[in-house]
């Protein structure tokens, strides 16, 4: 299992491409993006758990139904939700990628982000579509990478190179989300594309068991998205058998998928709207995977610890706060605590209480990009990872005018 680069155009026999096409004032802001197989594909998606869903992922659950896809289209600037004519408009963006490129339309994952509410005028997406697929390359996962940002500072895209069943074979990813991120399977797009061979159900398979411990283990402010989606393709041209039951091939699988998904949620939560700090918290030693999750997602969603760790505060008492009432099943008298980063560990909390600490060290290792929040609940053997980020100023001032 190792890092490479490529995103979803890693894999063999995937295109893909990003454009300006006018749904966005700011020309210089790619709003446009395309991902295409060179042949049909496997094809599993999850989707937000808030009852507002965007048309784009009603469609593409019908579009998807029998486990198939080949292209993956998706605007930027407009979440095309709750819209009188949003279904017509998400259907419609399917028929532009058979128009101009042969898939079958209801072979197309549809996807759409930004602002809730406003119309989505199909004119420039029309408009752009000759200029969209005129421009797909095998090295165009940037484009559409860039294509499919809102409020990112940052484009989010890996890849990884394994092997099932002595064939090499390639998974690249990319993602957007930066605010409303809490997602339950925020506005969190995630599209991953593969050359492995795996049957739609195990694919589907794959993917619902990862986001347990992965896109549902991630906040940024507690907001879940309507648009919110994961879709994976796996094409198959790698050339290994066919994975159709648990085992070998499926667990590395698993391991390549979990490998990109975690790099992709630290890259979501260190972008975070505003924020300055990924903050990654570890629990370990609960009796129940149940109780860690809580735990550690708890911690990770409160405001108020969220805003000691911009302000470099190491106010503890914060983290016990926001596990007491998480509603985890949880010993209070045997937490311990520890802030880490590149400037070392140090430990705050002993058995439910405070212990001595320098707070001048505390605060060198909380001014870091990148901090780990250690908690240990007891003696139990299981743990847990969610990640977050600080709560600043720019938070509120990027979203009080993000709709003008």
């Amino acid at each position: 299992m190792k890092l490479i680069s490529g995103g979803v155009c890693a894999a063999k026999g995937y295109k893909a491409n990003g454009i300006h096409c006018g749904i966005r004032k700011n020309h210089s802001k790619k709003d446009l993006a395309l991902i295409v197989s060179d042949v049909p594909a496997s094809a599993a998606s999850v989707y937000t758990t808030n009852l507002v869903k965007g048309a784009p992922l009603t469609v593409t659950k019908t579009n998807i139904s029998d486990g198939i896809a080949q292209a993956v289209i998706c605007n930027s600037g407009n979440a095309n939700t709750c819209n009188y004519n949003g279904i017509e408009i998400a259907e419609g963006m399917c028929g532009l990628v058979a128009e101009h490129t042969g898939i079958c339309a209801r072979n197309v994952v549809v996807a759409s982000t930004g602002v809730i509410g406003q119309v989505l005028d199909l004119t420039p997406i029309e408009n752009g579509m000759e200029e969209l697929t005129a421009g797909l390359s095998y090295d165009g996962s940037e484009n559409a990478a860039m294509a499919i940002m809102t409020t990112d500072t940052i484009k989010k895209e890996v890849a990884v190179e394994f092997t099932v069943g002595g064939n090499v074979c390639r998974m690249g990813g990319i993602a957007k989300g930066s605010g409303m991120i809490h997602p339950n399977m925020a506005t969190m797009l995630v599209f991953i594309t593969t050359d492995c061979a795996i049957s739609p159900a195990m694919l589907q398979k794959a993917l619902s068991s990862d986001i347990a411990n992965t896109f549902n283990m991630l906040s940024v402010d507690g907001d879940t998205s309507t648009n919110d989606m994961v879709t994976v393709l796996a094409n198959g041209l790698a050339g290994n058998e066919e994975i159709t039951a648990e085992g070998e091939d499926f667990n590395t699988f698993m391991e390549a998928l979990n490998t990109l998904t975690i790099h992709l949620c630290r890259m979501i939560a260190g972008d975070g709207e505003g924020a300055t700090k990924l903050l990654e918290c570890i629990a370990t030693g609960a009796d129940t995977e149940e109780a860690a999750k809580i735990s550690a997602k708890s911690v990770i969603c409160s405001s108020l610890f969220k805003a000691a760790m911009f302000g470099a505060d190491a106010n503890w008492g914060r983290v016990l706060c926001a596990i007491g009432y998480s509603g985890a099943d949880v010993d209070v008298s045997k937490i311990g605590v520890s802030f880490r980063s590149p400037k070392g560990e140090i430990e705050v909390c002993r058995n439910g209480a405070g212990v001595p600490f320098s707070e001048e060290k505390a605060k060198e290792i909380l001014l870091e990009k990148e901090i780990d929040i250690l908690i240990s609940l007891g003696d139990g053997e299981y743990g847990a990872t969610a990640w977050g980020c600080d709560l600043t100023y720019d938070y509120v001032k990027i979203n009080g005018d993000y709709r003008t």
